[in-house]
């Protein structure tokens, strides 16, 4: 799941070296924590938070295949 929205991150952004990503895992949870750079947030957000939204959308599709909760927080 962290390569997922890693990929999806580094392909919206200008400055994709800025990228981290980290995941936490629990048992039946995981927190995805996505950093950009300050210029890139607005890209990984999108207009009304609809490009935020998709990811976070894909990694719950994707975690519900393993019966997992997950939460996507995207920090600067």
């Amino acid at each position: 799941m962290k390569e997922l929205v890693e990929y999806i991150a580094r392909s919206l952004v200008d400055n994709p070296e800025a990228v981290q990503v980290t995941e936490i895992e629990g048992e039946r949870s995981i927190i995805i924590e996505l950093r950009v750079a300050p210029d890139d947030m607005g890209k990984v957000i999108g207009k009304q938070g609809k490009i935020a939204k998709s990811i976070r959308t894909l990694t719950k599709a994707t975690a519900a295949k393993e019966g997992k909760r997950v939460v996507v927080e995207i920090l600067r």
